[in-house]
């Protein structure tokens, strides 16, 4: 792969939802916070059922789109815990969870009036 496609907004977004896809992440939530928020375009909220899983869904992540595209976060953040990682590509902003920590923290709720729809998993 010699010419590398730089991705940004809705297809970067559509591309990590394809690689989470791809580790099996459950409950795959895009929010669509353009003119919500002015550090980031998209929230891609998922989860994995154990810290196991959110570690490989990252791992996914951030291989593919170096791989495929050249493109590494600008830092990432939680993975030695591995109960909520945080990884930001600037137009959007990766959450993975656990269920339980998903749960305390209900990004979806605090962002309610953000459009927000589930993500393909084809």
């Amino acid at each position: 792969m010699t010419d590398r496609e730089l991705l940004e907004g809705s297809e970067l977004l559509g591309e990590i939802a394809r690689l989470a896809a791809d580790k099996k992440a459950i409950d795959v939530v895009e929010l669509d916070l353009r003119g919500v928020l002015g550090y980031t375009d998209y929230f891609l909220i998922c989860s994995g059922n154990t810290t196991r899983q959110t570690k490989a869904i990252h791992d996914g992540i951030l291989e593919g789109l170096k791989r495929e595209h050249g493109t590494v976060p600008r830092r990432v953040e939680g993975a030695g815990r591995a109960d909520w990682i945080l990884m930001d590509y600037l137009d959007v902003v990766v959450h993975i969870f656990t269920p339980e920590v998903r749960d305390y923290y209900r990004l979806e709720q605090l962002w309610g009036e953000a459009p927000s729809r589930v993500a393909n998993s084809a």
